[in-house]
């Protein structure tokens, strides 16, 4: 059980790294696309319709490209575990050749020109399409750890959890674990972001590689034997 325990806090702080990272970088070279989720793209697209501004085109069509993401995922989880096999090293795999094809995309055809034109939309979709797998795994494979790619209701759950601990309440044990569950999410993924940021602006398209690689990991740590 502490090796299993150990796998699955690589695992989701990996995911949560990898998901700050791409989202961040994403956000700064796509002109103001979020990948990893869709909340953002909506108040966007508000905003942007308001202001008569760049981009709407590319953020409405995150939302179906998203969705079909999750659902090729769920697909592909039914098929692996209908044939006997775990899906969760297979999905990560997936994920890491989206997001390679994400950056190599990228640096192909930038520089990208306008946010609603052809070589952006085509780019920033594949990189929607990868954090759409993520989500998808982290709800159909892995959903006994924190959300990796969205730290809304992890910051919240954490902060419930410190204030009951200090104020004295709740079962001590429940909330030591939820904590070791959120805060690490919490912390990979804002260093994926500040990482992100900085890396885009120095590397451009060829810093979305640096994910790739991290789930390349993930991929290799997932497929070990945990039984013994």
């Amino acid at each position: 059980m502490p090796i299993r325990a150990d796998r699955d806090t690589w695992i989701g702080v990996g995911l949560a790294l990898t998901a700050g990272f791409v989202d961040a970088a994403a956000f700064i070279a796509l002109t103001g696309l979020f990948t990893a989720h869709v909340t953002g793209n909506f108040v966007l697209i508000g905003a942007e319709l308001v202001s008569t501004s760049s981009g709407v085109l590319a953020k409405l069509l995150a939302l179906p490209v998203f969705v079909l993401a999750v659902a090729l995922t769920r697909l592909i989880a039914i098929g692996l575990e209908r044939g006997g096999s775990a899906p969760l090293q297979p999905l990560l795999a997936i994920e890491a050749a989206f997001l390679s094809a994400f950056a190599l995309a990228g640096v192909a055809l930038s520089p990208l020109g306008s946010p609603d034109g052809a070589r952006a939309i085509s780019v920033g979709m594949l990189g929607v399409a990868a954090m759409g797998i993520q989500n998808g795994i982290g709800r159909v494979v892995i959903g006994h750890l924190a959300a990796t790619t969205v730290m809304t209701v992890n910051v919240s759950q954490a902060v419930i959890d410190l204030t009951d601990r200090l104020c004295g309440v709740g079962d001590r044990a429940q909330i030591r674990a939820r904590l070791r569950r959120t805060l690490p999410a919490v912390l990979a993924f804002a260093t994926g972001a500040l990482a992100g940021a900085f890396a885009v602006a120095a590397m451009s398209f060829w810093c979305m590689l640096m994910p790739a690689f991290v789930l390349v990991g993930l991929v290799i740590i997932s497929g070990r034997n945990f039984s013994s």
